[in-house]
């Protein structure tokens, strides 16, 4: 489907299970534009399988310049207006529906830099691309899931982790984040797929459980 976007249409791809959930509906965004990320990255489509798995209709789109969608790559800024808008979409889509949010490597770092203004019910985060972006000092306002491999050689896992313990301070409201480190993953978690989505579903069942 063709969404339209700050910078021009957005090329996405929207997927509604057989047996699908009215109460959710999830946002996947894609790895770095200038380095080969697309909404078909593996990564990308393991975390809409797992929401798929749950029930929620979810929209994989790529970003401004990528594939068919219109605009030029804007260093984070437009690329957060991109995933905005696509959430958008996806509320009027699917009405009153809570968001499912993730992204991988700069679109970790692109989801959570939306996440204020999103207001997602949950948010995923893999291999967040922190150094890539600069996605502040502040909590996500929701439960939040980072998974990391510890043998990851594009995003130092040891950024991410002092990032995460640098916005989780205890006297802040917002939860604590919940993180998975994977052992011997690399960035692209090469065959550690499986791994990454029992993840997820662990996180987002817990979530829906307590709803």
């Amino acid at each position: 489907m063709v969404i339209p976007g700050p910078a021009g249409a957005l090329e996405a791809l929207l997927e509604i299970p057989e047996q699908h959930d009215a109460g959710h509906f999830g946002v996947v965004c894609h790895p770095h534009p200038l380095y080969g990320g697309t909404l078909e990255n593996k990564v990308v489509h393991t975390l809409a399988r797992a929401f798929q798995e749950l029930g929620a209709p979810t929209l994989r789109f790529n970003f401004r310049g990528v594939g068919d969608s219109g605009g030029e790559f804007d260093q984070g800024r437009g690329e957060v207006e991109d995933a905005l808008a696509v959430v958008a979409q996806g509320r009027h889509l699917f009405p009153g529906a809570a968001l499912w949010l993730a992204g991988f490597s700069f679109g970790g770092a692109v989801a959570v830099s939306s996440a204020a203004r999103a207001h997602p019910e949950r948010l995923v985060l893999v291999a967040p691309g922190v150094t890539l972006l600069n996605v502040g000092n502040a909590a996500p306002p929701c439960p939040w899931l980072i998974v990391q491999g510890d043998a990851d050689d594009v995003i130092e896992p040891k950024y991410v982790l002092d990032w995460a313990a640098s916005v989780a301070h205890p006297s802040q409201a917002h939860p604590q984040p919940q993180i998975r480190v994977l052992p011997g993953a690399g960035h692209f978690f090469h065959g550690r797929l499986h791994e990454l989505r029992a993840a997820v579903l662990t996180f987002l069942r817990a979530g829906t459980t307590q709803n």
